[in-house]
């Protein structure tokens, strides 16, 4: 994780750069200016089999760490049998120029050929490299989808692990039929597949969707929960095994509420339809409450929203089918290929794209506005949107703030439309003289800055042979355009509730928007701010859980009042922030183990029995004790020492020992053997009570190795009356504490 130090923060959203805008603006106005993306022959691969093949689907990734996009490409489909492809970006630790791709398909992907419709970056073992989900379908011979796993960090080489990744397919608690299952998976027909942690635990879960057999839309979508370390077993809490490859109406709903029945608009858990010919499912929470939930396409049906309804069920996952909750009219007659979502007009929730949706009256695209609940209203129809489209993507072209739309299209010209919400309601304008016009049998399309110059950048996978595109953004190349300066913007971060400290963290999620594509804000550094009582920052790492939703998990031994904030970084820098929660957790051990009780030891000996845990007695008639709050973590630095029972307005030396003794010391004993080190010192108030927060305890001590064991105490002055021995200093007892990482 980059280094989250202060910084001056870029603009957030709703806020619009008027410098930034009007730069962008004149340049596209300007008389005789030439389209803003250009396309690029000279800096992707040429010719079969490093392009010119049956390309259905790219995505980008960063598969070696290096720092630049790479790209890869899912080949085959329908019509042919034939083999995976990456491109590596030259940047980087290759050394070259960064946007040069070349393809290393036969040095870095497994060998096999398959039918391959979709391929998706997913880390599936959680070891910080980007794994490979391939989704294939069996027009021509059975196939299952694969897993491929990257064998290093800063490797980019794959292996392929399908045999062992499913588990437990053929078992009792699986829904699909026997005669489906194959040697290393299982048959079906798919065509898109997302990722997620659909049931809030720490890792990615699989949501698989098909189409069925010549798109019969009768086979169910699937889900697949991660058990933590990459493997996949199937979600079916009904336990209903499908006798053959189709479900019919009046069957358990699998993974969701209800019984199967097709084309229901019931939403109150009592049918759902689970089976539609999809050829693109999204990932997204749309009511707000930060669980995933599925939008569901449907080629020839009426696309489908599903409801998580993990939160409702007290983290029992479930899943509701709520399509009768969309407004009338949202989508009609059939072409419906592909949706998206995407928080169109910066108000902190996911809107939706629907390409073709509008079908019934020439395969217009809709835009539907979320309110924030996950109602939806028809906003938009997109003019001259009646083409056969396959794909929509999201990508900021000309660098205003707002997620602008890029389109490719199946037998007709590409489109852009500029996004001109202005910080009100959305509204997209065609701007497709902006972009070359090319027109091959495109499938899919994605964007990033390839070439590291600051705007966004687009590929275009293409069928029948030809040669997948790469339209070079040069916005920023003509030295006039604006660059990025809109941070990440985080409106929501769940709230967590007070609790009792112990092993189980408190785990928080947040959802984080930019102007960027969301397979690019994945990659953003994302992290939590912690603090005890207002003490050291601590710093806990966040990880995407798909969608717009990132996940980290507070410690949950950290004992008093607890603010977290959310931090976002871009890969330019920019940094956004959330507001600042905060919780109570209460009680629990705290940290380190007690030691030199009073007892026994004392410099005097005790008037009065002192009460378990206590030091020596004092003055008043007790002893005082010590207890830590926070961590006992070197990097996080955040724990903090409070002495209660001690002598009130006197002040006290906080000491730490790599040693364990007992020496009388004074009124009481010392524990803390040499070598020794003064750690600070703080004042008791009138109840005898003071803590460390002002001081690094690692600083301070010296701390550094992991696995350091260390002594504390702290050593107060006690000037009585009532003091038993009467030398006027006294010590707590004491804690012995491990040293964590």
């Amino acid at each position: 994780m980059r280094s989250p130090e202060p910084r001056a923060l870029a603009s957030s959203r709703p806020f619009v750069s008027t410098l930034s805008v009007g730069l962008a603006i004149g340049w596209l106005l300007a008389p005789g200016a030439s389209a803003q993306f250009v396309e690029n022959t000279a800096d992707i691969p040429s010719g079969n089999p490093g392009n010119n093949s049956v390309s259905e689907n790219v995505d980008f990734g960063d598969v070696d760490n290096d720092g630049d996009w790479d790209a890869i490409f899912a080949d085959g489909g329908d019509s042919t049998r034939d083999q995976n492809r990456i491109w590596i970006n030259q940047g980087g630790l290759q050394g070259g120029t960064k946007g040069v791709f070349l393809d290393d398909t036969s040095a870095r992907f497994p060998a096999i050929t398959d039918q391959s419709r979709d391929i998706e970056f997913v880390d599936f073992d959680g070891d910080e490299d980007i794994d490979i989900y391939v989704s294939n379908t069996s027009t021509i011979v059975a196939d299952t989808n694969r897993w491929w796993r990257n064998t290093g960090v800063h490797s980019g080489t794959y292996v392929d692990e399908t045999s062992t990744r499913w588990v437990n397919l053929g078992a009792p608690t699986s829904s699909i039929p026997t005669a489906d299952l194959l040697p290393e998976g299982f048959l079906d027909f798919s065509c898109d597949c997302d990722f997620g942690d659909l049931d809030n635990d720490g890792d990615m879960d699989l949501f698989h969707s098909t189409y069925g057999g010549q798109f019969n839309g009768n086979v169910p979508s699937r889900i697949f929960l991660n058990d933590g370390n990459g493997f996949f077993s199937e979600f079916n809490p009904s336990g209903y095994k499908l006798p053959n490859r189709n479900i019919t109406n009046g069957a358990p709903g699998v993974w969701c509420e209800g019984t199967q029945q097709a084309d229901t608009t019931n939403t109150t858990g009592q049918f759902c339809d689970i089976a539609s010919s999809a050829l693109d499912i999204d990932l997204g929470d749309i009511d707000g409450d930060f669980d995933i939930d599925v939008l569901h396409g449907a080629r020839q049906e009426l696309p489908r929203l599903f409801q998580n309804r993990l939160e409702e069920n007290g983290g029992s996952l479930s899943f509701r089918d709520i399509t009768g909750t969309f407004p009338a009219g949202y989508s009609q007659g059939n072409g419906h290929y592909e949706q998206e979502m995407g928080d169109l007009d910066n108000d902190g929730d996911l809107d939706i794209y629907g390409l073709n949706w509008d079908a019934q009256f020439g395969l217009n695209d809709n835009l539907l506005e979320n309110d924030g609940t996950g109602a939806f209203t028809i906003d938009q129809i997109l003019s001259n949107s009646g083409a056969d489209d396959n794909e929509g993507d999201f990508i900021d072209y000309d660098l205003d703030g707002d997620l602008d739309l890029f389109v490719t299209s199946f037998f007709a010209a590409n489109r852009l439309y500029r996004n001109d919400h202005g910080g009100g309601a959305f509204n997209f304008v065609e701007v497709s003289s902006q972009i070359p016009s090319i027109n091959f049998v495109g499938l899919d399309g994605d964007g990033c800055d390839v070439d590291g110059d600051g705007d966004y950048d687009f590929m275009i996978s293409n069928d029948n042979g030809s040669r997948n595109l790469y339209f070079e953004n040069v916005l920023r190349n003509n030295g006039s355009g604006p660059t990025d300066t809109y941070a990440p913007y985080i409106p929501n971060v769940e709230q967590a509730a007070n609790r009792a400290a112990g092993a189980a963290p408190t785990v928080v999620r947040a959802h984080v928007y930019d102007n960027a594509p969301y397979y690019i804000t994945w990659y953003n550094e994302t992290w939590l701010e912690v603090k005890v009582n207002g003490g050291a920052a601590q710093i806990v790492p966040m990880i995407t859980s798909g969608a717009q939703i990132f996940r980290g998990e507070i410690p949950g031994n950290l004992v008093g009042n607890i603010t977290y904030q959310v931090f976002s970084e871009d890969e330019y820098g920019n940094q956004g922030s959330s507001a600042i929660r905060s919780y109570v957790a209460t009680g629990g051990a705290g940290v380190g183990t007690p030691m030199c009780f009073g007892d026994t030891g004392c410099q005097c000996g005790n008037t009065t029995p002192v009460g378990a845990g206590e030091g020596c007695e004092n003055s008043q008639g007790h002893g005082a004790i010590l207890t830590a709050s926070g961590s006992a973590s070197i990097g996080a630095d955040d724990l903090v020492f409070t002495v209660t029972q001690g002598r009130p307005n006197q002040p006290a030396l906080f000491v730490q020992g790599q040693n364990l003794i007992s020496v009388p010391f004074k009124d009481g004993k010392l524990c803390t053997g040499n070598p020794t080190e003064r750690l600070g010192v703080a004042f008791m108030n009138a109840s005898g009570q003071t803590d460390s927060s002002a001081l690094s305890v690692v600083t301070e001590g010296n701390l550094s190795t992991p696995g350091s064991v260390r002594y504390y105490q702290a050593w107060y002055r006690d000037p009585g009356p009532g003091s038993p021995c009467g030398q006027g200093s006294n010590f707590t007892s004491g804690l012995t504490i491990t040293w964590l990482p």
